[in-house]
């Protein structure tokens, strides 16, 4: 006859939430920690599957990359990820959360509001691309006759120019994201308390003053969020690039994850693409990590 004692039951209850863990751990280790160890690994080899005398890796070092910071057409696919990030992330956030102060009013037909301005992020990226392409396309392109009725004289080849395409790929980004983030503060302003407001009209705060001093600073953690997620999802999102440049004209529209497809898949250089690997994971490290304190800090 076994005898049970409150501490073996206390102990199997310890155990328990690290059972319960492990699946998420295991995950977490097979498919992010390890690839992760590796890619820093391959970073400092020299591994190229398509020439038959380099398919061996060869330690190099840090070359990969020194290589990678003194050429100047890596420095050129940096600048544009800056400028497709700040293209991106604070218009797409500005409008996600100016859709959700309209559709959060008691309009008529705000449900048919809430489902246009939400549509695109049902669309995958691959079909809303395909679908502005059809915008862009010269001469007969929705986007130029609009543009014409305007009196625009200027280039009509969006995709094409050198001078427009990164534009391009940035106005499909932020036309498919912003429904997505109104969502995000379309919950947050329906779970704010109504009586402070309430009491701000009293008081006779005017809608400017609502809003940006008790609106905003009681949706920063909203904020803070979608923040990290729509900048982790400029660096990692690149299917609209495919579809609409394929990162020209003369590299105009190449991004970081691109380029880093171009060189593991197309020039088969695994050791300056697990360089470009470790690059791209420290970028959004630092993002997120700062992100955090800052808000944190602000909170305090």
């Amino acid at each position: 006859m076994s005898v049970f004692t409150p501490q073996g039951k206390k102990r199997r209850n310890n155990i328990l939430p690290y059972l319960l863990a492990l699946p998420t751990l295991l995950f977490v280790a097979v498919f992010t920690a390890w690839p992760v160890l590796l890619s820093i690994y391959k970073s400092f080899f020299l591994q190229r599957m398509n020439i038959a005398k380099f398919r061996v890796p060869t330690f190099i070092g840090i070359d990969n990359y020194t290589n990678i910071f003194t050429d100047p057409n890596f420095l050129k696919v940096i600048s544009n990820t800056l400028y497709y990030v700040l293209g991106t992330v604070p218009i797409s956030i500005l409008l996600g959360f100016l859709f959700a102060l309209l559709v959060n009013r008691k309009l008529a037909g705000r449900g048919i509001f809430r489902l246009a301005f939400f549509h695109p992020m049902i669309m995958p990226m691959v079909s809303a691309a395909t679908l502005w392409l059809f915008f862009f396309t010269p001469g007969y392109g929705l986007l130029n006759s609009a543009l014409r009725m305007f009196g625009y004289q200027g280039a009509e080849n969006w995709t094409g120019n050198p001078n427009l395409a990164l534009l391009s790929v940035i106005i499909v980004a932020v036309w498919k994201n912003s429904g997505y983030y109104m969502i995000f503060y379309l919950a947050g302003l329906q779970n704010l308390p109504g009586d402070v407001f309430e009491a701000a009209q009293l008081d006779g705060g005017n809608w400017w003053q609502i809003l940006w001093r008790i609106t905003f600073p009681l949706l920063k953690r909203t904020t803070v969020f979608i923040s990290t997620v729509a900048f982790i999802d400029a660096f990692r999102t690149v299917d609209h690039i495919f579809v609409l440049t394929t990162g020209g004209p003369s590299q105009a529209s190449t991004v970081l994850l691109f380029q880093l497809w171009q060189e593991r898949f197309e020039n088969q250089n695994v050791g300056l693409a697990s360089a470009i690997t470790v690059i791209f994971i420290v970028i959004l490290l630092i993002f997120t990590i700062s992100n955090f304190l800052i808000s944190e800090k602000e909170e305090k």
